[in-house]
């Protein structure tokens, strides 16, 4: 292996953020596909706005905010849903190619850890609930520094939980400004382009573009 530590961010990279709506997508009605981005959106708006501004507020805190906001911005939609769909984002679909991808990178002696905004309760059920539990290494939440990505200092946190240099580092993320945080940091940063996403900060270029974690390990 080129890189001794595999590091995921947790949501859009590992499970599947709209897979909570699309449950319950028949309930919701044909602004289902718009509500769940409004969630997303609004979900990482706050955590940015948050950190910018010196405050901190744990990242289900504000899931729930960004659902909230997303209901009262979607006329028509039972806001009755609010319960179901919290209760779905805590058991969100993992990517189908995750756990082969996974497994064979720890197969070949890697050390697979996560980095994510999620809070640790929000982590250990989405990883208990994806079975991923025995193959993740460690699960490393922004919640022990009380900042969110993509400071410096959240990316420190891999190198002082596995004591190596960014250099020995494959940082994975969906999204491109958490990839863009993890360049700036040193590491080797591959971004998941799951959708197609047009490329942004050029002057923070991912290793490598990726269209699911599948070839990962080819990639070495």
């Amino acid at each position: 292996m080129t890189r001794s530590v595999y590091v995921f961010d947790a949501y859009g990279t590992l499970f599947d953020v709209h897979a909570a709506v699309r449950r319950h997508a028949g309930s919701i009605g044909p602004a289902a596909q718009r509500l769940s981005e409004i969630w997303r959106e609004k979900q990482l708006e706050y955590s940015w706005v948050r950190s910018l501004a010196g405050r901190y507020r744990d990242f289900w805190a504000l899931t729930e905010e960004a659902l909230d906001y997303a209901l009262a911005a979607s006329p028509g939609v039972d806001a009755g849903l609010r319960a179901e769909l919290l209760e779905a984002y805590r058991d969100l679909d993992v990517y189908p190619e995750v756990p082969k991808e996974l497994a064979a990178l720890k197969a070949a002696g890697a050390r697979l850890a996560i980095l994510s905004n999620g809070s640790p309760r929000m982590l250990e059920r989405a990883v208990a609930s994806a079975r991923l539990d025995g193959i993740i290494d460690e699960v490393i939440s922004v919640d022990e520094i009380r900042i969110y990505k993509p400071s410096p200092a959240v990316y420190d946190l891999v190198e002082t939980h596995f004591r190596v240099f960014p250099d020995a580092i494959s940082f994975q993320s969906s999204n491109r400004w958490d990839v863009a945080g993890a360049t700036a940091h040193g590491m080797r940063a591959v971004w998941i382009n799951r959708v197609g996403r047009p490329d942004e900060y050029a002057d923070l270029p991912p290793a490598a573009v990726l269209p699911s974690l599948a070839g990962l390990y080819a990639l070495g």
